[in-house]
């Protein structure tokens, strides 16, 4: 699967968790936290500094881990934001040199 397929299909399982909340989900339990948005901040700070810990310590497994748990919960906090991935898709594309 490449990855923009896997980065598609888990913001396809944000939208639909986001309008059919499944009890015990972990995307529905942060979507939904008391503290909104600021719940999904909170993991893309976490998981930023675990990330960086883990390429500091070269660490292969952890990196890829980590890389993955961070973009996953910078999706959570774009839908929690309002924010579509294809957003950032055009900012990255703005910023390539011809």
């Amino acid at each position: 699967m490449t990855g923009s397929v896997i980065l598609e299909e888990l913001w396809d399982i944000i939208q639909d968790r986001a309008i059919h909340p499944v009890e015990g989900s972990y995307t529905t339990h942060i979507l939904t936290h008391r503290k909104g948005v600021d719940k999904a901040l909170e993991k893309v700070g976490e998981e930023s500094t675990e990330f960086i810990l883990a390429v500091k310590n070269k660490e292969p497994g952890a990196i890829a881990s980590e890389a993955a748990d961070l973009f996953y919960h910078t999706l959570l906090a774009l839908k929690a934001a309002g924010v579509e991935p294809s957003a950032v898709y055009a900012e990255l594309t703005s910023r390539r040199k011809p």
